[in-house]
């Protein structure tokens, strides 16, 4: 279990909830403008990358699969609050590993919602079932289905570094399904092996007119680069004055605008998380409601500051 706070680089920092190790007051973020509600499916995965932020793997079960009804719930509750959500997020783990995911995506849309999915694009997505599911979605919403393919590198060889023998070939093909039945995808890479972003957007963009998948190798949104999530690195703590010295305003993190469901292993009801990036960390957990979900989110996590405020700047004054 994944339960590291901060790593030796960063000792004494990201302890105390409301100042920082300096005796600063930490800054925290608001649920401002609440758009996108995630769904973890599950941690299961048919896969084991060799870096997963949140160590899917097929025998981790450390988060359950979430069912059509808990969905359903918390779709009731968004109405219910009035939180002006426009996209239901799915993740894993492999989100189609979950007998139920089809279901799920259904309520999600005949509730208005636009419907993103994480995948892998590979076999649980390709069994007949789950095709047969996709399609059926898409004869009244394929508009509104956006599926973003977790494709590392653009390049084989660098793929299957992370993700295992075939495991490119098998994306590829799932892919090559999806663009023939006219679904709209966006891909997930990361940026692990010190290319500049040109050099992989360019990658990207050979292997995109390749295959004719019609994505934008240069929109960030629709070509995704995630850099790696090294807890133990160097940051430094995000206070209040950190927004004017950045320039930056305390609307922008993603926790101001997001929030997780997940049902860990053992218990009774799902929970609600304040971070995607964070679903091992107990202090990020808010309850089991969106009431209790409402409440300002503490930036006391490495990945907080890293991530989600200086994105490469500094704050030190």
């Amino acid at each position: 279990m994944k339960d590291v706070v901060a790593g030796p680089a960063n000792s004494g920092k990201f302890q105390d909830p409301n100042v920082t190790a300096d005796g600063q007051t930490r800054a925290s973020v608001a649920l401002s403008h609440p758009e996108t509600l995630w769904f973890n499916t599950g941690t299961l995965c048919n896969i084991e990358c060799a870096n997963c932020y949140i160590l899917s793997s097929p025998s981790n079960d450390a988060l359950v699969y979430l069912s059509e009804s808990e969905v359903r719930d918390y779709l009731a509750q968004i109405t219910a609050r009035g939180w002006p959500i426009t996209e239901i997020g799915f993740t894993g783990g492999e989100p189609f590993m979950n007998p139920e995911m089809i279901a799920m995506a259904r309520a999600a849309l005949e509730a208005g919602h636009e419907v993103l999915i994480l995948t892998n694009a590979m076999r649980p997505m390709m069994r007949k079932s789950m095709r047969a599911g996709l399609l059926d979605l898409a004869k009244d919403w394929r508009d509104k289905i956006t599926l973003r393919i977790s494709l590392d590198h653009w390049s084989e060889a660098r793929h299957d570094e992370e993700r295992g023998k075939d495991a490119f070939k098998r994306t590829i093909e799932g892919m090559q399904w999806l663009r023939d039945n006219g679904f709209s995808m966006t891909v997930a890479g990361r940026t692990v092996w010190g290319e500049s972003d040109a050099q992989s957007r360019e990658g990207y963009r050979r292997l995109y007119a390749e295959h004719g998948f019609d994505i934008d190798a240069d929109d960030p949104a629709a070509t995704v680069l995630f850099p790696e999530m090294d807890e133990t690195a160097e940051v430094p703590e995000i206070t209040t004055a950190c927004w004017d010295i950045l320039g930056k305003s305390p609307s922008e993190p993603m926790c101001a605008s997001s929030r997780m469901v997940v049902k860990r292993k053992g218990a009774e009801k799902p929970a609600v998380l304040a971070c995607t990036l964070l679903p091992y960390a107990p202090e990020f957990e808010m309850g089991e409601t969106l009431v209790e979900a409402e409440r300002d989110v503490a930036l006391n996590h490495p990945h907080c500051a890293k991530f989600c405020v200086l994105g490469g700047a500094s704050c030190s004054g």
